[in-house]
This record gives structure tokens, C-alpha cells and sequence, in this order.
């Protein structure tokens, strides 16, 4: 799931700022949503939880790669500096290693078996 949005990501010629801001919105409402979940107790709203940020960080993931693409872009073509091009390159390997692991996360609380 990861690697097929970072290749549509990659390869779309579509420009996804306006998706990455309904991503990041998405991400707000789920940690409002799980502080919420946090004095409810919900096993339901973990679950809705569990499936909507799946999506999103899924979203995220492909937002993050263009990000990426225009970064290399941008260093390639003398727009941001080589430095900085190194700076913003660490930050986005940092947000994807992150998308992975929420990903990796929500599954787990998806699919793993409790042991009650």
C-alpha cells in the first residue's frame, strides 16, 4: 500500500497540494477524534479510527513523495540550494518514514488479534 502510493505519487502528473491540505485536515480530525476516543473508550471509534487514518496517512504518503519529486526538481534546476535541497530532502525522508509507520501502526490495531 505504502510503495503503490509513493509510485503514484511519484509518477502522477496531477499536482496534489489541494489533497495534501484535505490530508492534513483528515490527520487533525484523527487526533482530535482519538483524544475523544481516549475518555470514551470506544472499541467502534478505534476501529473508524483505525480504517480513516489508514486512508489518510495513505494520502499522505503520496502528497509527501511529489513533495519530494519538486524538491529534487527545484535543486536540479538552481531554484533551492544545494544545502537546502539536502535540509528538505532529511525533513521528507523524516515525514515518509513517519507515514510508514502510522500505516504499520493502524494495520496492526486493524488486524492484530487481542489477547484478553
Amino acid at each position: 500500500m505504502f510503495g503503490i502510493m509513493a509510485v503514484m505519487g511519484y509518477t502522477t502528473k496531477k499536482d496534489l497540494t489541494s489533497f495534501g491540505r484535505i490530508m492534513s485536515m483528515g490527520l487533525i480530525g484523527i487526533i482530535v477524534a482519538m483524544l475523544i476516543n481516549l475518555f470514551l473508550n470506544s472499541d467502534t471509534m478505534g476501529y473508524l479510527i483505525s480504517i480513516i487514518g489508514v486512508a489518510v496517512f495513505t494520502g499522505l504518503t503520496a502528497w509527501d513523495v511529489q513533495k519530494l519529486k519538486n524538491i529534487g526538481a527545484g535543486v536540479e534546476y538552481g531554484e533551492i540550494s544545494e544545502v537546502d535541497g539536502k535540509k528538505l530532502g532529511i525533513l521528507g525522508a523524516l515525514t515518509l518514514y513517519l507515514d510508514f509507520i502510522n500505516i504499520f501502526l493502524l494495520l496492526l490495531r486493524l488486524f492484530g488479534g487481542r489477547r484478553d
